[in-house]
């Protein structure tokens, strides 16, 4: 499934190893619903850390 069947060069990803990518980018895509990060509000990276860990809690 990661490759497409017209690309030349075909790679075999693990399942298991493509299910924990499959996860991670659907929680950017959910902490990326929080307007104060996505929009990146916070100037500062302690604050706009801080506001990731809030976020991810709250997901």
């Amino acid at each position: 499934m990661p490759t497409q069947s017209r690309v030349r060069i075909q790679r075999s990803v693990p399942a298991e190893l493509y299910r924990q990518r499959n996860l991670v980018e659907r929680f950017f895509c959910n902490l990326k619903q929080f307007r104060r990060i996505a929009t990146r509000f916070e100037k500062h990276a302690a604050n706009f850390m801080a506001a990731v860990a809030l976020a991810s809690a709250r997901i």
